[in-house]
Protein backbone atom coordinates (compact mmCIF):
# COMPACT_ATOMS: atom_id res chain seq x y z
CA UNK A 1 0.00 0.00 0.00
CA UNK A 2 1.41 3.35 -1.03
CA UNK A 3 0.80 6.63 0.74
CA UNK A 4 1.48 10.07 -0.65
CA UNK A 5 2.82 12.59 1.84
CA UNK A 6 1.95 16.25 1.55
CA UNK A 7 4.58 18.98 1.45
CA UNK A 8 3.61 21.31 4.29
CA UNK A 9 6.46 23.81 4.01
CA UNK A 10 9.71 24.65 2.27
CA UNK A 11 12.98 25.94 3.61
CA UNK A 12 14.38 29.30 2.59
CA UNK A 13 18.14 29.15 3.10
CA UNK A 14 21.36 30.68 1.75
CA UNK A 15 22.29 27.55 -0.25
CA UNK A 16 20.77 27.42 -3.77
CA UNK A 17 22.85 24.30 -4.53
CA UNK A 18 24.07 21.32 -2.49
CA UNK A 19 27.71 22.41 -2.53
CA UNK A 20 28.75 23.90 0.79
CA UNK A 21 25.81 22.77 2.90
CA UNK A 22 27.03 21.48 6.30
CA UNK A 23 26.98 17.68 6.43
CA UNK A 24 24.84 17.64 9.56
CA UNK A 25 22.44 20.03 11.25
CA UNK A 26 23.83 22.20 14.04
CA UNK A 27 27.46 22.21 12.86
CA UNK A 28 27.26 25.93 12.02
CA UNK A 29 24.89 27.51 14.58
CA UNK A 30 25.20 30.96 12.96
CA UNK A 31 23.34 29.77 9.86
CA UNK A 32 19.81 31.13 9.71
CA UNK A 33 16.95 29.82 7.60
CA UNK A 34 13.19 30.24 7.34
CA UNK A 35 10.50 27.60 7.25
CA UNK A 36 7.80 28.92 4.91
CA UNK A 37 4.51 27.05 5.09
CA UNK A 38 2.59 26.15 1.97
CA UNK A 39 -0.68 28.13 1.60
CA UNK A 40 -2.89 25.24 2.71
CA UNK A 41 -0.94 24.93 5.97
CA UNK A 42 -0.66 28.60 6.94
CA UNK A 43 -2.83 28.22 9.98
CA UNK A 44 -1.63 29.70 13.25
CA UNK A 45 -3.70 27.18 15.19
CA UNK A 46 -1.29 24.49 13.93
CA UNK A 47 1.56 26.37 15.63
CA UNK A 48 -0.15 26.96 18.96
CA UNK A 49 2.28 26.12 21.77
CA UNK A 50 5.33 25.83 19.51
CA UNK A 51 6.93 28.89 21.10
CA UNK A 52 7.48 26.82 24.25
CA UNK A 53 10.09 24.62 22.53
CA UNK A 54 13.68 25.56 21.83
CA UNK A 55 14.41 22.95 19.15
CA UNK A 56 12.49 21.23 16.38
CA UNK A 57 12.77 18.14 14.22
CA UNK A 58 12.33 18.79 10.50
CA UNK A 59 11.35 15.82 8.35
CA UNK A 60 12.12 16.56 4.72
CA UNK A 61 12.96 15.22 1.29
CA UNK A 62 16.39 14.96 -0.32
CA UNK A 63 14.81 16.49 -3.40
CA UNK A 64 18.06 16.41 -5.38
CA UNK A 65 18.62 12.71 -4.64
CA UNK A 66 15.32 11.16 -5.75
CA UNK A 67 16.05 7.95 -7.69
CA UNK A 68 14.09 4.97 -8.96
CA UNK A 69 16.71 2.51 -7.72
CA UNK A 70 18.78 2.23 -4.54
CA UNK A 71 22.02 0.69 -3.36
CA UNK A 72 22.39 -1.30 -0.11
CA UNK A 73 25.79 0.33 0.53
CA UNK A 74 27.06 3.91 0.41
CA UNK A 75 30.38 5.72 0.90
CA UNK A 76 30.04 8.30 3.70
CA UNK A 77 32.19 11.46 3.45
CA UNK A 78 33.06 10.95 7.13
CA UNK A 79 35.05 7.86 6.11
CA UNK A 80 36.81 9.69 3.30
CA UNK A 81 34.43 8.50 0.61
CA UNK A 82 36.46 5.31 0.17
CA UNK A 83 34.82 2.82 2.54
CA UNK A 84 31.38 1.33 1.96
CA UNK A 85 28.88 0.74 4.75
CA UNK A 86 25.21 -0.20 4.81
CA UNK A 87 22.82 2.55 3.78
CA UNK A 88 20.86 2.10 7.02
CA UNK A 89 24.06 2.68 9.01
CA UNK A 90 24.45 6.07 7.34
CA UNK A 91 22.71 9.37 6.80
CA UNK A 92 23.39 9.34 3.09
CA UNK A 93 20.77 11.05 0.90
CA UNK A 94 20.79 8.04 -1.44
CA UNK A 95 18.19 5.88 0.30
CA UNK A 96 15.18 3.75 -0.66
CA UNK A 97 13.07 6.72 0.46
CA UNK A 98 15.00 10.01 0.25
CA UNK A 99 13.92 11.29 3.67
CA UNK A 100 16.05 13.64 5.76
CA UNK A 101 15.81 14.38 9.47
CA UNK A 102 17.31 17.52 11.03
CA UNK A 103 17.23 19.00 14.50
CA UNK A 104 17.26 22.80 14.37
CA UNK A 105 16.98 25.56 16.94
CA UNK A 106 13.79 27.60 16.87
CA UNK A 107 14.83 31.23 17.10
CA UNK A 108 11.54 32.98 16.43
CA UNK A 109 8.00 32.73 15.11
CA UNK A 110 7.72 35.72 12.80
CA UNK A 111 4.48 37.04 11.38
CA UNK A 112 4.89 38.22 7.76
CA UNK A 113 2.57 39.97 5.34
CA UNK A 114 2.98 37.55 2.44
CA UNK A 115 3.89 34.18 3.96
CA UNK A 116 1.92 34.09 7.19
CA UNK A 117 3.80 32.96 10.27
CA UNK A 118 7.34 31.91 9.39
CA UNK A 119 9.67 29.85 11.60
CA UNK A 120 13.15 31.34 11.93
CA UNK A 121 15.56 28.48 12.67
CA UNK A 122 19.32 28.15 13.09
CA UNK A 123 21.73 25.35 12.28
CA UNK A 124 19.72 23.96 9.35
CA UNK A 125 21.48 21.79 6.76
CA UNK A 126 18.90 22.13 3.98
CA UNK A 127 19.16 23.49 0.46
CA UNK A 128 16.94 26.41 -0.45
CA UNK A 129 13.49 25.21 -1.51
CA UNK A 130 13.75 21.81 0.17
CA UNK A 131 10.27 20.35 0.74
CA UNK A 132 9.37 19.68 4.37
CA UNK A 133 6.87 16.95 5.23
CA UNK A 134 6.51 17.44 8.97
CA UNK A 135 7.70 19.41 11.98
CA UNK A 136 7.86 17.96 15.48
CA UNK A 137 9.08 19.45 18.77
CA UNK A 138 12.34 18.16 20.18
CA UNK A 139 11.77 16.61 23.61
CA UNK A 140 14.92 16.60 25.79
CA UNK A 141 13.71 13.78 28.05
CA UNK A 142 13.02 11.46 25.12
CA UNK A 143 15.32 12.64 22.33
CA UNK A 144 18.59 13.27 24.20
CA UNK A 145 20.73 10.23 24.97
CA UNK A 146 24.20 11.33 26.17
CA UNK A 147 25.23 7.68 26.61
CA UNK A 148 24.49 6.80 22.98
CA UNK A 149 27.18 5.22 20.84
CA UNK A 150 27.72 6.82 17.45
CA UNK A 151 29.54 4.13 15.49
CA UNK A 152 32.00 5.58 12.99
CA UNK A 153 30.67 9.10 13.73
CA UNK A 154 30.90 9.15 17.52
CA UNK A 155 32.39 12.64 17.81
CA UNK A 156 31.10 15.76 16.14
CA UNK A 157 33.33 16.83 13.25
CA UNK A 158 35.47 19.82 14.15
CA UNK A 159 36.20 22.84 12.00
CA UNK A 160 39.40 21.64 10.34
CA UNK A 161 40.44 24.60 8.19
CA UNK A 162 41.88 27.99 9.04
CA UNK A 163 40.03 30.50 6.88
CA UNK A 164 41.86 33.48 5.43
CA UNK A 165 39.67 36.17 3.88
CA UNK A 166 40.63 39.78 3.22
CA UNK A 167 38.31 42.21 5.08
CA UNK A 168 37.37 43.95 1.83
CA UNK A 169 36.15 40.64 0.43
CA UNK A 170 34.20 39.62 3.52
CA UNK A 171 32.53 43.05 3.69
CA UNK A 172 30.66 42.21 0.48
CA UNK A 173 28.65 39.63 2.42
CA UNK A 174 25.78 41.08 4.52
CA UNK A 175 27.01 41.50 8.07
CA UNK A 176 24.50 39.09 9.58
CA UNK A 177 25.74 36.27 7.35
CA UNK A 178 29.52 36.66 7.64
CA UNK A 179 29.94 34.46 10.70
CA UNK A 180 27.86 31.74 9.06
CA UNK A 181 29.93 31.85 5.87
CA UNK A 182 33.21 31.59 7.78
CA UNK A 183 31.82 28.65 9.76
CA UNK A 184 30.77 26.83 6.60
CA UNK A 185 34.20 27.33 5.03
CA UNK A 186 36.02 26.21 8.18
CA UNK A 187 34.20 22.86 8.03
CA UNK A 188 35.64 22.24 4.54
CA UNK A 189 32.79 22.23 2.02
CA UNK A 190 34.79 20.30 -0.60
CA UNK A 191 33.83 16.75 -1.54
CA UNK A 192 35.90 14.32 0.53
CA UNK A 193 37.67 12.91 -2.53
CA UNK A 194 38.99 16.29 -3.76
CA UNK A 195 42.28 17.64 -2.43
CA UNK A 196 43.94 19.75 -5.11
CA UNK A 197 45.75 22.82 -3.70
CA UNK A 198 45.74 24.51 -7.12
CA UNK A 199 42.04 24.12 -7.77
CA UNK A 200 39.72 27.07 -7.26
CA UNK A 201 36.39 25.93 -5.82
CA UNK A 202 33.18 27.89 -6.10
CA UNK A 203 30.30 27.94 -3.66
CA UNK A 204 27.13 30.01 -3.88
CA UNK A 205 26.03 31.47 -0.57
CA UNK A 206 23.43 34.15 0.22
CA UNK A 207 23.41 35.42 -3.35
CA UNK A 208 27.19 35.53 -3.75
CA UNK A 209 29.73 33.31 -5.49
CA UNK A 210 32.53 32.53 -3.04
CA UNK A 211 35.69 31.21 -4.67
CA UNK A 212 38.49 29.68 -2.64
CA UNK A 213 41.55 27.44 -2.58
CA UNK A 214 42.59 24.94 0.08
CA UNK A 215 46.20 24.09 0.81
CA UNK A 216 46.66 21.67 3.67
CA UNK A 217 44.67 23.05 6.60
CA UNK A 218 44.40 26.58 5.23
CA UNK A 219 41.53 27.88 3.12
CA UNK A 220 42.04 31.16 1.28
CA UNK A 221 39.10 33.06 -0.15
CA UNK A 222 40.12 34.32 -3.59
CA UNK A 223 37.03 36.19 -4.69
CA UNK A 224 33.49 37.06 -3.65
CA UNK A 225 31.18 38.32 -6.38
CA UNK A 226 27.46 38.77 -6.83
CA UNK A 227 25.93 35.54 -8.09
CA UNK A 228 24.18 35.46 -11.41
CA UNK A 229 20.40 35.43 -11.23
CA UNK A 230 18.86 31.96 -11.49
Amino acid sequence: MEHTMQVIARIRSDFPTKFGIPRQAGLVPALRAQVIFEPDYRNDDALRGLEGFSHLWLIWEFSEAVRKSWSPTVRPPRLGGNERIGVFASRSPFRPNPIGLSCVKLEELRRTANDGTVLIVSGADLMDGTPIYDIKPYLPYADAHPEAVGGFAQAAPKAVLKVRCLPELLEQIPQGRREALLGVLAHDPRPSYQDDPDRVYGMEFAGYDVRFRVDGTELTVCEIVQAAAH
